[in-house]
């Protein structure tokens, strides 16, 4: 029988493409941690695999790989879409189709199978990043190829002597290190909101507390003044914050197969990160630097949603995010309430805003007031050339 890799959740899904696909290949299920998995988690899995009748499983811990690779990048670029949703799942997916399709060329499989529908995005990035990577692999999709319908698998594995509880849960939950989406009855339309016990973390904390957020070139080092890695202190951060019910909102968007969409999400951590890591270049950056980074920042952030991970472009604005990072270092304190946070402060040797040089609207201490009327007149030739001209 010929080697067959599936990208396998413990979903019906993938359990439907596991045990079909069982009886012409030797399959072997592989499961890609990006955060959010817990091991009582990758232990049922891997039981569940075995059940459908796959050779091997393997759990791939990606979570130092998801951050250095890709998250790391989207705070150097304080990266929300459409100004709102940090790419919590889009930018897991593009990990875990490079981590799966590795270990299919480790194991020298003919074959990768996944069980996206023809209707989401999961399926181009997917599809993309196999392809590219490994174009001699054939994929293999029987959910969107088939168009099948839960009742039809779910009858399908109880035909072949499978019986488990596959009966859908109100809320689709989706838990990583840079947050976590939530799919339900409401986000299928555009006029309602998700209920409050439809987030996973719910408010267990009032009143208000600090954290202070240490960045070094960009890189979130420490927490509370813990060092640790950025991966760990975003982590803790989330336990943190999560208590206050922090992190809730509702993306719209435009899906890569062109129709919009809705999802609901909580990431605590990753909209305090990018928040506070933003309010420190607002200190430490040029103007000029601040306002090419926005739009490199926001082009990033488009193609990784629409699977062009590996385009060498992503590579070159990976380059030049990096490289706006050298002076971004010091601490930012933020304030924490329920369902709440706010932006305190920063310190920074490398702050720009510095009394030598003057204060804002009170006091010049670099220039005289003939240097200042001068400016204004030069600043303003352009402007008056063109009214006298055309008045």
């Amino acid at each position: 029988m010929k080697k067959l890799v599936i990208a396998y959740s413990g979903g019906l899904d993938t359990s439907y493409c596991a045990v079909s696909l069982s009886k012409d290949y030797d399959v072997h299920a592989v499961s890609v941690n990006t955060g959010g998995f817990t091991q009582e988690e990758i232990n049922y899995i891997e039981s569940n695999a075995y059940k459908m009748g796959v050779s091997t499983y393997k759990n791939i811990d990606a979570v130092a790989t998801f951050y250095q690779k890709v998250v790391k990048y989207l705070i150097f670029g304080n990266v929300l879409k459409n100004n709102t949703y940090p790419l919590s799942v889009s930018a897991e997916r593009i990990i875990q189709a490079i981590e799966i399709i590795e270990y299919a060329k480790s194991i020298d499989a003919e074959y990768i199978a996944h069980g996206s529908t023809g209707a989401g995005n999961d399926q181009v990035r997917f599809d993309m990043i196999f392809q590219t990577l490994a174009p001699n692999i054939k994929i293999i999709t029987p959910i969107r190829d088939q168009k099948l319908t839960r009742q039809e698998e779910i009858d399908y594995l109880k035909s072949k002597g499978i019986e488990a509880s596959w009966e859908k849960s109100k809320y689709s939950i989706n838990k990583g290190l840079w947050g976590t989406s939530v799919g339900g009855e409401e986000t299928l339309t555009s006029e309602k909101a998700l209920p409050s016990d439809a987030y996973p973390s719910q408010l267990e904390k009032e009143g208000e507390e600090k954290v202070t957020l240490t960045f070094d070139k960009g890189e979130f080092v420490a927490l509370n003044g813990e060092a640790n890695t950025p991966e760990v202190n975003i982590e803790k951060l989330n336990d943190i914050a999560s208590a206050y019910a922090i992190g809730r909102d509702i993306h719209v968007g435009d899906t890569i197969v062109g129709i919009k969409g809705r999802v609901g999400f909580e990431a605590a951590a990753a909209l305090i990160t990018v928040k506070a890591h933003h309010l420190l270049e607002k200190h430490t950056l040029t103007k000029w630097q601040l306002q090419h980074k926005e739009y490199l920042s926001s082009f990033y952030g488009m193609h990784l949603h629409e699977g062009q991970y590996l385009d060498p472009v992503m590579r070159n604005i990976e380059a030049f995010l990096e490289s706006s990072q050298e002076k971004v270092s010091g601490d930012v304190t933020v304030t924490l309430q329920p369902y709440h946070f706010s932006l305190d402060g920063i310190t920074s040797e490398h702050d720009l805003m510095s009394a030598k040089f003057g204060s804002y609207g009170e006091e010049n201490k670099a220039w005289t007031a003939d240097d200042a009327k001068g400016f204004i007149k030069i600043l303003g030739n352009q402007n008056k050339i063109y009214q006298q001209v055309n008045s």
